[in-house]
């Protein structure tokens, strides 16, 4: 079992930054693909981005592409979402997935494990 632990959202005003966390916890590595998603009110979940193990394979929604930069510290067993330029449209939940997939080179099929999801709200 794997527990994913999400910090780092809030409030902020459009054209600011904030970085999301995602610590695993309860194995002693996360050998595979780790992401991240988001959920608007009243629209599905959506992939944002995604890391392979190694660090060397990122993906991302063309949405936030160029804005959003996604890294992991398999020490620290964390993975980051660094957010950049942030928009109104940005205003979410994100929630961490854990034990993903990267196939292709472009798709992300996610894992099992879910955080408890860190609220951003980009304020106009």
């Amino acid at each position: 079992q794997v527990q994913l632990v999400e910090s780092g959202g809030g409030l902020v005003q459009a054209g600011g930054s904030l970085r999301l966390s995602c610590a695993a916890s309860g194995r002693t590595s996360i050998s595979n693909a780790m992401g991240w998603f988001r959920q608007a009110p009243g629209k599905e979940r959506e992939f944002v981005a995604a890391v392979s193990w190694s660090g060397g394979t990122t993906l991302y929604a063309d949405s936030v592409k160029g804005r959003f930069t996604i890294s992991r510290d398999n020490a620290k067993n964390t993975v980051y979402l660094q957010m950049n330029s942030l928009k109104p449209e940005d205003t979410a939940v994100y929630y961490c997935n854990a034990d993903g997939r990267i196939y292709n080179n472009r798709n992300y099929r996610p894992g099992d494990y879910w955080g408890q999801g860190t609220q951003v709200t980009v304020s106009s």
